[in-house]
């Protein structure tokens, strides 16, 4: 029992040193894209937190089903939020999206953002080819 809350007490005392340093890209960075090819901008927020990147996209012009008059197969709805995922690195880091959707409709894809003073500019490599300014707030 000795040797187990002495590794513990140890463990704890370690933590702090394990822990990963805060970024200067540390925050909360918000900010609106172009519409791209597609013509909807999305809403970005993304919270960086000792290089650890958690955050959404939200398109505020996409719709779900709808009821279908005409007996024809309906439109697939288009993904409204996205989940972005990654690690934040000085200068420029990519980071991973995937969208919110039922089924087996997966879709996904990757973002380039670079660092630039008090910005972040966040660019599609693929899909409508958006781009987005992020400023922290």
């Amino acid at each position: 029992m000795k040797r187990f809350l002495l590794s513990l007490c140890l463990l704890s005392a370690a933590a702090p040193v394990l822990a990963q340093a805060p970024s200067p890209l540390d925050g909360e960075w918000r900010g609106r894209s172009d519409g791209g090819s597609c013509n909807a901008p999305l809403e970005y927020i993304l919270n960086i937190e000792s290089g650890v990147v958690d955050g959404s996209a939200t398109d505020a012009t996409a719709r779900g089903p709808v009821p279908n008059t005409k007996k024809g197969p309906p439109p697939a709805p288009t993904p409204g939020l996205w989940q972005i995922h990654g690690l934040a690195k000085p200068g420029s880091f990519s980071l991973i999206t995937v969208a919110s959707v039922k089924g087996t409709d997966r879709r996904q894809g990757r973002l380039n953002v670079t660092s630039q003073g008090g910005t972040l500019t966040v660019t599609e490599s693929s899909g409508c080819g958006r781009t987005a300014r992020l400023t922290k707030s």
